[in-house]
């Protein structure tokens, strides 16, 4: 839990800034920055299932502490890169980093939280949500003296971490012996149907939580009240996810949680069609907060279940990349219905709806059910 709290402080006191930074600082084009920006994303989205692949076959443990240490040198040359080649190796060291270590917390994660993931998972976002609230606030405080200085203090938190790791992080499991090789493996988690089935229809969630970043601080134009959307979405994790958790679990199948989580985050969106006032866009932050909550720990629980224990960091990869892509693909649909707000707001409410339909449809039909366990 603290190795994601200080990864989410460390890497949101940093990114926040970076654009800022290429283009005032540096002096770059605008497509330039665009470029340095998208290829840490593609590194991290593209590879994520590399990065899965890699924590199953060689341990949890080695490759968290590997991406650690990547992203402490990727940071670490960002404060000093000033040519191109060097920002691009920059960029592409932290978004690798990235997909190494993430699959492979959220694997050891599931492994040593046994029977208890469910409530793992909620206190993992309670953490994660937690660092996403103090990063950029921290990285604010340290701009007024130099871009440097919030590199160095980004680096050094991950270097710090590391080196914890590296002495009290406890053996996980991941090493194996594998003599089908990685496409052998990639092809087992491909033809998992039920998984792949839930991945797509959980995609649409992620394009509904991203506009918090994207259509939301749009909508309300004023950076003082956008500073609240963040403070809102993230502070009902903070301060609800475990009674949340607590409450959809004692009455509800993890596949009605994650039905009426998605419909709470489709429903944010429909008092904007109405209006755009900051009282109803603070509504939709606050409403897809609570959908979130109620449904992140048991979609990272559906994700193992359905693995049924095999190859379960190759599994949050490949569902991490997948993820990527909707993400992807919804901000560009996103970003050509700026101009229509209305039918936004419609498309973005619908795809709630859509999303939590087929979950339910996954749950009656028998889909989201655990696989028999392997540990394999």
């Amino acid at each position: 839990m603290v190795n994601q709290f200080t990864i989410n402080v460390a890497f949101y006191l940093l990114m926040p800034f970076l654009a800022g930074h290429l283009s005032g600082g540096l002096g770059l084009a605008g497509w330039t920055v665009g470029l340095v920006l998208g290829v840490r994303n593609l590194s991290q989205q593209g590879l994520f299932l590399l990065g899965g692949t890699l924590a199953d076959r060689l341990g949890y443990r080695p490759v968290i502490i590997a991406g650690c240490l990547l992203r402490t040198l990727g940071f670490a040359l960002l404060g000093f890169a000033t040519t191109l080649p060097v920002l691009l190796a920059a960029s592409a060291m932290t978004g690798f980093a990235g997909a190494l270590f993430n699959p492979a917390v959220r694997a050891y994660l599931a492994h040593t939280a046994g029977e208890r993931r469910v409530e793992a998972f909620a206190l993992f976002n309670v953490f994660y949500q937690a660092g996403i609230l103090v990063g950029p606030g921290i990285g604010l405080a340290l701009m007024a003296a130099d871009f440097r200085l919030v590199c160095a203090v980004a680096a050094g938190l991950f270097a710090a971490l590391t080196a914890v790791q590296v002495l009290a992080l406890p053996p996980g499991p991941g090493s194996r012996a594998a003599p089908e090789g990685v496409l052998a493996d990639w092809r087992t988690v491909l033809a998992n149907r039920p998984f792949v089935l839930f991945a797509g229809v959980m995609t649409g969630s992620y394009v509904l939580s991203f506009q918090v970043y994207l259509a939301l601080p749009l909508a309300l134009g004023d950076p003082g009240a956008v500073t609240l959307l963040f403070v809102v979405s993230g502070g009902i994790a903070v301060l609800g996810q475990l009674r949340i958790t607590a409450w959809a679990r004692a009455r509800w199948t993890p596949a009605q949680a994650m039905t009426w989580g998605l419909a709470s985050m489709g429903a944010a969106f429909a008092p904007l069609t109405l209006t755009t006032w900051p009282g109803a866009v603070l509504l939709c932050a606050a409403l897809l907060g609570v959908g979130t909550a109620l449904t992140y720990p048991f979609e990272m629980d559906t994700v193992v279940a359905l693995s049924g224990g095999r190859l379960v960091a190759t599994h949050y990869g490949l569902y991490n990349s997948i993820a990527g892509i909707g993400i992807t693909a919804g901000n560009l649909a996103v970003g050509a219905l700026l101009d229509r707000a209305v039918l936004l707001w419609v498309v973005l409410a619908c795809l709630g709806a859509g999303c939590a339909a087929g979950v339910h449809l996954l749950g009656r039909s028998g889909l989201t059910r655990p696989l028999p366990w392997s540990h394999g």
